[in-house]
């Protein structure tokens, strides 16, 4: 056990969920964002140990500064809630469904993150991972040899909101290198969760989650402004 403390939005399910258990059992204190109060409650209880429910919808400003509010330190933010509502490429995708992900998954990411740069500036050692995608890397999806490449552009709102993602990762990296805040972004790989239909028949969310923990746990030689997979292995911007 120690003193220090994350927060993990998204975190009653998914790969969310098995970060805040990770984290817990390395002995942090664990806020399990959560949009829905009861879920998170649930999810909290159940993981146990040190987890404290939070509840933050990160679409809703009134909510982030409310659970904001309640954090006096943070030591690590994992920006991990996302939504992937449809697969379809750009020429069919709804202005609508880019501009409902966008909310989620860029948006919601700079309101949370600045909302909590407070608390994290009161920590010696303050880390943000915001959880990408692999299907968001320009360099993967313009290589021939990459699977991204050959799916027709398929699901243009959540992979151009990862691509966004990965910029504001970079910018907020060299924006706070000078107070200390470590910023890197992870690519999970195809796990069995609920986020999309292409999900399904992934590997492990607990595989995924280690990789986020460490990134969360940095040491203060540990690099910044970084896109890795899960096992740390760089991806290409």
């Amino acid at each position: 056990m120690n003193d220090r403390t994350a927060l993990v939005t998204g975190a009653n399910k998914g790969i969310g969920r098995h970060i805040a258990q990770q984290l817990v059992a390395a002995g942090l204190t664990v806020y399990v964002g959560a949009r829905d109060a009861e879920r998170g409650r649930r999810a909290a209880e159940e993981t146990g140990g040190t987890a404290r429910p939070l509840t933050l919808d990160v679409t809703d400003p009134d909510s982030i500064a409310r659970a904001a509010a309640q954090v006096d330190r943070l030591d690590a933010l994992v920006n991990n809630a996302g939504i992937s509502p449809d697969l379809d490429p750009p020429t069919t995708a709804s202005v609508e469904d880019f501009r409902r992900t966008y909310e989620t998954n860029v948006f919601g990411v700079v309101e949370v993150t600045n909302a909590f740069l407070p608390a994290l500036r009161r920590s010696p050692q303050p880390r943000i991972v915001n959880i990408s995608s692999g299907t968001g890397s320009l360099g993967l999806s313009a290589d021939p040899g990459s699977p991204f490449a050959v799916s027709g552009g398929s699901g243009a709102a959540y992979r151009s909101s990862k691509t966004a993602l990965n910029a504001l990762t970079l910018f907020y990296a060299q924006t706070l290198q000078d107070a200390g805040v470590k910023v890197n972004a992870m690519a999970p790989g195809r796990r069995d969760t609920d986020l999309n239909a292409a999900a399904a028949g992934g590997g492990d969310p607990a595989e995924a989650a280690e990789g986020a923990v460490r990134l969360a746990l940095l040491p203060d030689d540990g690099p910044t402004g970084t896109f890795v997979s899960w096992d740390g292995t760089p991806v290409p911007w």
